[in-house]
């Protein structure tokens, strides 16, 4: 199998910016949960970034906690 190369990496990202909504959309699931690095191919380092980035923009409003 292939690994996947991270996003993030292949951008040469310095941060991820929490309110950027429509990108940290791509990484919640249908439930509003945070997906497995896994399944999207980021790298650890970033992927600690984008669970803070993604709870930053929960607290103050930008992305829901749950699912309506």
């Amino acid at each position: 199998m292939k690994h996947k190369q991270c996003i993030f990496c292949s951008q040469n990202a310095k941060y991820i910016d929490y309110k950027d909504v429509e990108t940290l959309r791509r990484f919640i699931s249908g439930q509003v949960k945070i997906i497995d690095p896994r399944h999207t191919g980021v790298c650890a380092k970033h992927q600690r970034r984008l669970a803070t980035a993604v709870k930053r923009a929960r607290l103050i409003g930008l992305l829901p906690f749950v699912r309506k």
